[in-house]
């Protein structure tokens, strides 16, 4: 709210237009110096983190094929009751696929993709490429660091 103040003997007031906010910085720096002379002494507080149950729901089944040291691949199905494995190289992976129960979009199994660090990234984008030329579902599969 605007203050009249007087200016010298004679005339009259004028209106002042400005906010002394010297006060306020004040409080402020006191309020600095006890959060900083408290928070040493409060002890450390423990969290309690939410803990993630198993679900009910069952993981999909899914073919992986792993792309080896060797430019072979190796491929199984995951989580679908009985464990098939097969081996592929480039030129029959498809068909080999396939014969594992991939199938069109929707229809069949899903083939995820998983290399050797040692592969050139090129080799892991071809057979995706190949997977989705087929029609045939592709995800890449990606491991942290151990």
């Amino acid at each position: 709210m605007p203050t009249l103040q007087s200016r010298g003997r004679g005339r009259g007031r004028r209106l002042v237009n400005e906010i002394n906010v010297v006060p306020y910085i004040d409080v402020m720096l006191v309020l600095l110096v006890i959060f900083m002379v408290t928070a040493p002494m409060l002890p450390p507080a423990a969290i309690d983190l939410p803990s993630a149950g198993r679900g009910q729901q069952k993981a999909e089944p899914y073919i992986e094929a792993r792309l080896g040291k060797d430019g072979r691949i190796a491929l199984i199905t995951m989580n679908a009751g009985e464990s098939l494995r097969a081996e592929a190289g480039t030129r029959d992976f498809i068909a080999q696929a396939r014969r594992l129960g991939a199938g069109a979009a929707g229809a069949g199994l899903p083939v995820v993709v998983a290399a050797d660090k040692e592969r050139p990234y090129g080799e892991v984008v071809g057979l995706l490429d190949a997977l989705q030329r087929a029609n045939i579902r592709a995800a890449l599969m990606v491991k942290p660091a151990p």
